[in-house]
């Protein structure tokens, strides 16, 4: 089969490898009745595999039925997936089929599957096992005869290490894995997309297209995407309904991405806004390296300024401990009582300003990791770049901007 037809029929834009190696696998299982189990970060653009599973197998004249198991309550979630009898609990006032009972001789996609509750993964298994499933409020076995694939944007194995996901049931689903790429890992990819949804919202909205500057074009290779697609052409719409000039400066488009100063140093960027550091999500071990850098110079400019207020409060100055190079905002204490002096003492304030303006900044950071990079690679910029992590693109870009030809 070939993947180029798959994708126009499916409406599926990009050349990555990653991607391909997926659209591939579903191609190859779809045929066969085994369960499938597609990951990937919300917004990758998952909803489509299934279709493509369905469309090219023997069951293709069956229903298809997607269901988004995080948006059914867990009160009702099970009369939804396996249908109730009359009276089985309030407000049921006749019997209802379930989607496994209506899908029968087709497909069901179970999108967010790690949003089940447990008791209802206990059902799910029994359907994959054995076909078979019971209404609620009956007692009368039912079989079903249905293709199951799932898909999910959490992590599987840490949702069964921590109890929320069975494991028996993680193993069933996941007989044939695919993994959808995030935009960021598809950068060849990114101004595909921005240029087909721009054409698309330009002929919905009856306006002209809007174009890209060059420097726009590198911002938004750079940027990293925590949204993906979905965030993409969220943005590509915004663009085109509200900029009045159809030309899209580097500036411009700043304004419409998230958290876009980050990707002055995309190593630490996180890829959204967190509430603790065990939220965090890094994709290799420089990025841990950096954000714990990171995190201790902003905790040692806070130690600074405390220590510089509490002096100040005591009327002390750097006379009271020892030591001729002291500053007023270092961490060191005394090692031997303070004698409270009876002249009024002036306190020193003649680093204050060094402190309060002191910064931790990215740009150095960025600059010097860069230089080092250069240094241990001779020079060679594409090993550079892959020791930092980041295309050779970005690099050729910093370096030009940080002046290190």
């Amino acid at each position: 089969m070939d993947i180029q037809q798959v994708k126009q029929r499916f409406s599926i834009i990009g050349n990555a490898p990653e991607l391909n190696r997926a659209i591939d696998v579903a191609v190859q299982v779809a045929p066969t009745d085994l369960s499938v189990l597609i990951t990937g970060e919300s917004g990758v653009g998952k909803e489509s595999f299934p279709q493509i599973i369905h469309q090219y197998s023997h069951r293709k004249h069956g229903p298809y039925i997607a269901v988004n198991c995080g948006a059914i309550p867990e009160g009702t979630i099970d009369s939804e997936l396996f249908g109730h009898e009359k009276g089985s609990f309030t407000g049921a006032l006749a019997d209802r089929k379930g989607y496994f009972e209506v899908a029968d001789g087709g497909t069901i996609f179970l999108d967010e599957v790690g949003e089940l509750p447990l008791a209802t993964q206990a059902r799910l298994l029994r359907v994959l096992e054995s076909g078979e499933f019971i209404r609620v409020g009956s007692s009368k076995t039912m079989k079903t005869n249905v293709r199951i694939v799932a898909a999910t944007n959490i992590n599987m194995m840490d949702a069964v290490n921590t109890n929320r996901f069975r494991e028996d049931l993680y193993y069933r689903l996941n007989t044939v894995p695919i993994s959808v790429p995030p935009l960021r890992d598809r950068s060849d990819d990114i101004l595909r997309l921005f240029r087909k949804f721009a054409t698309d919202f330009a002929e919905k909205y009856r306006m002209p297209v809007v174009q890209l500057t060059e420097d726009a074009k590198t911002e938004l290779i750079s940027y990293r995407w925590p949204g993906n697609i979905r965030q993409l052409k969220n943005i590509a719409e915004q663009i085109s309904i509200i900029e009045q000039q159809r030309e899209i400066s580097s500036a411009i488009l700043r304004t419409y991405l998230p958290d876009a100063s980050f990707e002055k140093f995309p190593a630490i960027y996180s890829g959204g806004h967190v509430s603790s550091s065990e939220h965090r999500s890094f994709s290799n071990e420089r990025e841990i390296l950096y954000q714990v850098l990171f995190d201790m110079k902003k905790d040692m400019n806070d130690l600074k300024v405390l220590v510089n207020e509490i002096m100040q409060k005591n009327g002390m100055d750097e006379t009271h401990f020892p030591g001729k190079d002291y500053k007023p905002y270092a961490p060191i204490y005394p090692t031997e009582p303070i004698q409270k002096d009876s002249r009024p003492v002036t306190p020193n304030i003649q680093d204050t300003e060094e402190y309060v303006e002191e910064s931790f900044s990215l740009e150095e950071m960025e600059k010097e990791a860069i230089r080092k990079a250069l240094e241990r690679n001779g020079g060679k910029r594409k090993n550079a770049a892959a020791d930092l992590n980041i295309s050779e693109r970005t690099l050729y870009r910093k370096i030009k901007e940080y002046k290190l030809d």
